[in-house]
């Protein structure tokens, strides 16, 4: 049975994970006791009638209220030799509060405490320490849709995976901040940049115009060279070590031209290399301004 564990912190999409989990075929348990953890899992290993190829369980706060209780779940799961991958879902703590205001619902560590939310939050950071230290898959959904973190979640376990790990490129722009889930980041903004030029101002990398416009330059032209060569031979190197998830960003100043642009390409070769490849578009929705 394939086992994925997903936590996180309360508010940084860990229900919309489970949704995009169940839609491709995992059986999902959500808010189970920590204590009771491994006992479902092994009950669901040795179901006969109906055996579980793919299931996900959620372990975070509502179900083990201290870092021990997490641990000694955790402890119990390697005891019964369960081998099980994590998935951790985070975000930043403003991004958190906000989005906590906007649904008009407390934290449960709050309701438990009668804290503020900002201290909910640094209090859950605490519990689940092990959990985001030892995490397969770490994603940071500060500055992503709920469209965008279902397609990451499709990417990294719709398909079974032998040999090469998952890649994500993904394009943005850094006046809206850099992706903390990023393991390798190229800075483009050192090209040509065609927010300059009126008839392409609003178009994006997505456009044979963009395209055409960001490669024309020598300079572009030797970059890409100088990152696919890069990328030719690091990408083998963290497969040898086990890395079984990889985010490559490619960012410019809007992240809407250049990174796009560049972005599209190198997938292109990831594809191309043999690995399985998803390509995200961060900021391409913002508004031309």
């Amino acid at each position: 049975m394939e086992l994925l564990i997903v936590s996180g912190l309360s508010g940084a999409g860990k229900s919309f994970a489970m949704h995009a989990l169940e839609d491709i075929g995992f059986f999902c348990m959500d808010n189970i006791p920590a204590n009771l953890l491994a006992k479902i899992v092994k009950l669901a290993r040795q179901s006969e009638e109906n055996p579980l190829g793919k299931m996900a369980v959620v372990l975070d706060v509502r179900g083990g209220r201290t870092q021990q209780e997490i641990e000694r779940a955790v402890q119990q799961l390697q005891e019964e030799h369960v081998n099980y991958k994590i998935l951790f879902l985070s975000a930043s703590n403003a991004v958190l509060e906000r989005r906590y205001k906007e649904t008009r619902r407390r934290h449960p560590i709050s309701i438990v405490s009668n804290v503020s939310t900002d201290d909910a939050i640094q209090m859950e950071r605490k519990i689940l320490g092990l959990l985001y230290e030892t995490a397969d898959y770490k994603i940071d959904t500060s500055l992503l849709s709920t469209a965008q973190l279902k397609d990451r979640i499709v990417s990294l376990f719709a398909c079974k995976q032998s040999d090469a790990m998952a890649v994500t490129v993904m394009s943005f722009g850094f006046k809206y901040g850099q992706p903390k889930e990023a393991d390798i980041l190229f800075d483009v903004r050192c090209l040509p940049n065609p927010y300059y030029i009126p008839e392409l101002k609003c178009k994006t990398g997505l456009e044979r115009e963009v395209v055409d416009y960001v490669m024309q330059f020598k300079e572009s032209q030797e970059l890409f060279e100088r990152i696919q060569e890069l990328i030719r031979y690091s990408l083998p190197l963290y497969v040898k070590e086990g890395k079984s998830q990889l985010t490559i960003a490619v960012g410019c100043t809007g992240g809407k031209h250049r990174s796009i642009a560049f972005a599209q390409k190198l997938a292109e070769f990831t594809k191309q290399a043999g690995y399985h490849t998803t390509v995200v578009h961060r900021d391409v929705q913002r508004v031309c301004i």
